[in-house]
């Protein structure tokens, strides 16, 4: 089992461009399968999941290209309507295969995805959306959808869930006459794939909002799309250079994506900087840069009346359920006392076990809360990483600690983080990826 070796506390200096955003690549592979015609997608990150779902649409009949190392051509000419429990399993994306082969085949067998394993992640929204457009579902050990057509219709979305909103509307594409989904997720990489389809040829307006108006077409075509830059591996890097005390310039940001990101890293005394826009964001605000310069405050500003802060997560705009396990890792490292209020998935915070076997002073109130008090000295520790975002934590943890740490199950953190070790290194970090 691959492992990171790293030797913590050495400041890193330099410039890094994030990779193009998983959450919208993902969907942006599924959506390809809405049209027989070529689709061509960049910017797409080389990373654990993408190269899984890329596989999926290769094992329904899908031709996959690789154009460029962040290029690739999908060619769906025909399409299967079973998805391989085996790949199905590998990844929690595969649930977002469900509308697409569903309006372009008229049924679809799917068994249940995987993933990370941070708190129950219901699937309820996606298949309650999918039969207001007229599909019947039958849950045995697999879920099974079919349609002899798909009709438009107004859906109120129970919670504004991201990878539900996307599935409804890539099946509402395809479908007769007008959907208006309400309660719908809005976040930057929904919208990133509402533009695609778009360019495909759908008609989507109220993109950016809660509310959006599909008018259904009989067929798609090929398309271009560029991925975003991703919104949460910046947000990863702000927390890694604060609390490193590096020097990081982080290119090809889209600003307006990290307002409620800068807004509560300001909360713990972090301030990077914005540097002037210098092209277009496709589609989205232009692009720029963010340095984050060495020396910050690092001091948790306390609320009005000398009240402890509290920092909590929520649907966009509100900040990222992503980030927390980041944000988390920087407080241990700021002068002051914060709560973090963990609202979406009852077993994110179970990281912190490790934070705390680092030096971390951490109180887990209960599954959904804990109470940091900074700053704490960290030390290097055997680790494991057990998802993504608590992956990258751990190993921002483990460059900040004094001393040797290792960090196990790594691919939890490449899902998520394309050749974060090559990054690193190129910055002056101190780690290796052991093979042994």
């Amino acid at each position: 089992m691959e492992r990171f070796v790293i030797e913590g506390g050495k400041p890193l200096s330099g410039r890094v461009v994030p990779s193009g955003s998983k959450n919208e690549a993902l969907p942006a592979i599924a959506a390809c399968l809405l049209t027989a015609e070529p689709v061509v997608l960049k910017n797409v990150p080389d990373i654990a999941d993408v190269q899984v779902m890329l596989e999926v649409v290769q094992a329904l009949g899908a031709r996959v290209e690789r154009l460029a190392e962040d290029t690739v051509r999908i060619t769906a000419a025909d399409v299967a309507d079973t998805v391989d429990p085996e790949l199905a399993r590998r990844v929690r994306a595969s649930i977002l295969f469900a509308g697409p082969i569903l309006a372009r085949v008229g049924r679809v067998v799917l068994p249940p995805p995987g993933g990370d394993v941070i708190g129950r992640r219901r699937l309820d929204t996606h298949f309650i959306g999918l039969q207001a457009l007229g599909a019947d579902f039958h849950l045995n050990e697999v879920y099974e959808l079919s349609a002899k057509r798909l009709v438009g219709t107004e859906i109120f979305l129970d919670e504004a869930s991201v990878t539900a909103t996307e599935n409804i509307v890539m099946a509402a594409v395809l479908s007769e006459g007008q959907t208006v989904l309400m309660n719908a997720a809005c976040e930057p990489h929904v919208q990133g794939i509402c533009r695609m389809l778009v360019s495909m040829g759908a008609e989507i307006s109220g993109i950016g909002t809660g509310t959006l108006r599909i008018s259904g077409s009989k067929k798609l075509h090929g398309t271009t799309h560029t991925i975003g830059p991703d919104y949460l591996e910046i947000g990863s890097w702000i927390g890694l250079a604060a609390v490193t005390n590096s020097d990081l310039t982080i290119e090809g940001c889209r600003t307006d994506e990290l307002r409620m990101i800068q807004h509560v890293f300001a909360k713990l005394g972090i301030h990077p900087e914005i540097e002037p826009a210098t092209q277009n964001g496709n589609g989205g605000s232009a692009l720029a840069s963010l340095r984050v310069r060495p020396d910050q405050p690092l001091e948790v500003r306390r609320d009005l009346h000398g009240a402890i802060p509290r920092i909590d997560d929520a649907p966009w705009p509100a900040f990222p359920t992503d980030l927390m396990s980041i944000a988390i890792t920087a407080a241990t490292q700021c002068k002051g006392t914060v709560l973090f209020f963990e609202k979406m998935f009852e077993g994110r915070m179970f990281f912190t076990d490790s934070l705390i076997a680092m030096g971390a002073s951490i109180i887990l109130c209960d599954p959904h809360r804990i109470v940091v008090v900074g700053p704490s000295p960290l030390y290097g520790a055997r680790l494991e990483s057990p998802d993504v975002r608590a992956g990258m934590a751990l190993l921002i943890a483990a460059l900040a600690a004094r001393g040797t740490s290792t960090i196990y199950n790594i691919r939890q953190i490449d899902r998520g983080y394309m050749r974060i070790d090559d990054k690193l290194r190129a910055l002056g970090a101190s780690i290796t990826r052991d093979h042994g």
